[in-house]
C-alpha cells in the first residue's frame, strides 16, 4: 500500500521527468527577445562549432550574449552530462519576455513621453546526434 513518503515519490518521480538534455539559461539580459530571436533563429540547428562561427561574425549585439549562453551549455554538456562536444548540435533555442524596466522621457510643454527598456530571458538547449 505505501511506497514510501510523498516526498520521496515526487523526488523519483521528478528525476524521471528530467530533462536529460544539455542547457544553459542567461535571465534578464537587457536585449528585447524580437532582436535575440533574429540571431537564435540563425543557429537553430546547426552544430555548435558552426553556431560560434555564425556568432562570432554577426554584428548584432545580441549575438554576443549568445555566445555566452552556447558557450555554457556546451561546457555543461562536457562536464555535467560527459557528452562529446564535436556532436552536439543546438536543438532548440528558446527567448521570452522578461520584465520591462519603465522609463520617462521629458517632452514639449510639460509632457512625458515613457520609454520601454525590454529585458529577455535566453535559453539554450543542445542535444547529440
Amino acid at each position: 500500500m505505501a511506497k514510501g513518503h510523498r516526498s520521496q515519490i515526487k523526488k523519483e518521480r521528478n528525476e524521471q521527468k528530467k530533462d536529460k538534455r544539455a542547457q544553459a539559461h542567461a535571465r534578464f539580459v537587457r536585449v528585447s527577445n524580437t532582436k535575440a530571436r533574429i540571431v537564435l533563429d540563425q543557429i537553430k540547428g546547426k552544430s555548435v562549432g558552426e553556431a560560434m562561427g555564425i556568432l562570432m561574425y554577426s554584428p548584432r549585439y545580441a549575438s554576443e550574449i549568445i555566445a555566452k549562453v552556447l558557450k555554457s551549455a556546451a561546457a555543461n554538456a562536457e562536464n555535467n552530462l560527459e557528452l562529446d562536444v564535436n556532436k552536439l548540435y543546438v536543438e532548440e533555442v528558446v527567448a521570452n519576455q522578461g520584465p520591462t524596466l519603465k522609463r520617462i522621457r521629458p517632452r514639449a510643454q510639460g509632457r512625458a513621453y515613457r520609454i520601454n527598456k525590454r529585458t529577455s530571458h535566453i535559453s539554450i538547449y543542445l542535444n547529440e546526434r
